[in-house]
Parts: C-alpha cells; sequence; structure tokens
C-alpha cells in the first residue's frame, strides 16, 4: 500500500512540475451593422478548417442595434480567423445573385477582403494569447 501511495505521489509531483497551457478567451465585436435585424452567423477558424466548411468555434447573434459580440472560451493559443456574414432575413443561408455574388452584408476578421471570393488566410489571421483577448470587425 506504502508502494502505490509513494507511486500516486511521485505521478502528482511530475504533473504539478509540467507546463500547464492556459486556455485562451477572446472577444469578437462585429460593429457598423446596418440593419438592426436577422443574426450575425460568425465562424471562428484556424489555418487547418479557413479554407473548409469546419470551425473550430462558432455564434449565432441575433441583432438588435449596430453591434454586436461573441466571446470564446477555452481557446488553444493561436492564430486564428474569423468569417461572418448578416442573416438579414433569417433564412440560415448566404444569399447570392445568380452570378454567386453575396447579397447580404459579410466581413473577414482585420477588416480583410477577398478577390473573387474569401480573404485569404494570411489577411485575416491574428493571434490569440491570453484569457482577454478582443478583435473588433467593422461591416462595409
Amino acid at each position: 500500500m506504502a508502494s502505490i501511495i509513494s507511486k500516486l505521489t511521485s505521478v502528482a509531483a511530475m504533473a504539478l512540475a509540467m507546463p500547464v497551457m492556459s486556455a485562451a478567451a477572446l472577444t469578437v465585436t462585429v460593429e457598423g451593422i446596418q440593419t438592426a435585424e436577422g443574426t450575425i452567423i460568425l465562424g471562428l477558424f484556424n489555418e487547418e478548417t479557413y479554407e473548409g466548411e469546419g470551425a473550430v468555434n462558432g455564434a449565432n447573434v441575433v441583432v438588435e442595434g449596430d453591434t454586436i459580440s461573441a466571446r470564446f472560451e477555452g481557446l488553444v493559443p493561436g492564430e486564428y480567423a474569423v468569417r461572418l456574414y448578416h442573416d438579414v432575413n433569417d433564412d440560415g443561408e448566404m444569399n447570392t445573385n445568380p452570378f454567386g455574388m453575396p447579397t447580404e452584408p459579410y466581413a473577414f476578421s482585420n477588416n480583410a477582403k477577398g478577390r473573387f471570393g474569401p480573404a485569404s488566410w494570411e489577411d485575416a489571421k491574428f493571434t490569440v494569447s491570453s484569457d482577454d483577448d478582443v478583435h473588433t470587425i467593422t461591416m462595409k
């Protein structure tokens, strides 16, 4: 029994000595919203998921004014990017014209702009490193 307690104590001591990577938190604020109705559909991506459909995290925030905020907790510190659109008519889709161009407002982190598609990862990425990071995006 003493041997088991000694081993458990050793394991506990090693665990305490190991560096702990703290979780980070991020608040994303979207300002300059032109229409105070509908929902902002926001995706938070890392480099591996940015070009695809699978966000690391996301939020659907009902629009009631010209600014919204979404908070993400428990993030691994690192680089992230945001892609979002304002679903003004709340139909659950980003509406487009016959040529595939969006007809509803959209934006990217760093207020990055895309050319014939979404903004590049390099233009949209930012670093999340603490428990109180804030990133602001302005709708155009």
